[in-house]
């Protein structure tokens, strides 16, 4: 059974650890993340982009998969099903779809239209139990057809988004979607310092969590993040995977083209990247 990710981010505030999300993009990778999480007893959050649900065959197709992955692995840790970046429209389908968590990604609005609708969506959300994120100031890169300026946030934009009725916060503090380039200058800690001060306590949310170095992620969570996003380090490692099933000529052994020993590989590798991510985060034995 799916569940709102509102208890599991007020704990993880509270608590100084973070919650992973982390992106969906088939039904394998359904299997991955639930079964890594289950074996750490951690709360989880399953995200999907709208190009990544549109691949698997719409909203209704992936909360299927995700219900029906987790009641034949008999998962028994909090899953909750996230639809990341989307606009107020695809917002209120997701809903309507049975989805527990949206984002609704207005940072490129004017800020009193990113309010408005925020406040709106705030509302239908709370009468059908489902959290709800919110973003300011844009993530530089792209990833999943998500691009960003590198704008960052304003902290007393995000103690006025706050009061909105929102569940978290998505606030740019220098993060990036995608891999990080070799002179990337780091979060910026004082800004993340201040924005935790102006929030009274909402739970923040890292974008772009792969690749961020440990020490860093450690302090982000000390000052407020509570939902780090994990998806490029994911397909990186299924990439790499099963590039060397491939090169070792595995894929030419008896059966070897058979499609569930040759994603074998990659799978398990997400899977060992999802369990170091948990125990880093803090998360692990928190269900």
């Amino acid at each position: 059974m799916l569940v709102s990710s509102r208890e599991m981010l007020v704990k993880a505030a509270q608590g100084k650890y973070a919650i992973g999300q982390f992106n969906i993009n088939n039904l394998e990778w359904i299997r991955a993340i639930l079964n890594a999480a289950q074996a750490e007893d951690a709360p989880v959050i399953l995200g999907v982009t709208e190009s990544a649900c549109a691949y698997m065959g719409g909203l209704g197709t992936v909360k299927a998969m995700a219900c029906g992955m987790a009641a034949s692995l008999g998962v028994t840790i909090p899953v909750a099903l996230h639809l990341d970046h989307a606009g107020y429209e695809m917002c209120l389908m997701a809903i309507g779809a049975g989805f527990t968590s949206v984002m609704f990604d207005g940072s490129k609005m004017p800020f009193a239209e990113n309010l408005r609708l925020c406040r709106t969506l705030a509302q239908v959300c709370k009468e059908n139990s489902v959290a709800l994120e919110a973003e300011l100031g844009s993530p530089a890169g792209e990833e999943d057809g998500i691009s960003g300026s590198g704008e960052r946030a304003d902290p007393a934009q995000c103690g006025e988004l706050a009061q909105a009725g929102i569940t978290a916060l998505a606030a740019s503090i220098g993060n990036i979607h995608g891999e990080y380039p070799a002179d990337w200058r780091g979060l910026d800690m004082s800004l993340l310092a201040q924005i935790k001060s102006a929030v009274d306590g909402l739970p923040l949310v890292l974008h772009g969590g792969s690749g961020v170095p440990e020490a860093m992620v450690k302090t982000a969570i000390e000052n407020g993040i509570a939902k780090i996003n994990v998806n490029t380090e994911c397909q990186i490692a299924f990439a790499h995977a099963l590039r060397e099933y491939f090169e070792a000529g595995k894929d030419k052994a008896a059966k070897g083209y058979n499609l569930q020993r040759l994603l074998r590989p990659g799978l398990a590798a997400i899977e060992e990247v999802v369990r170091k991510k948990i125990r880093f985060f803090g998360s692990a034995k928190k269900c």
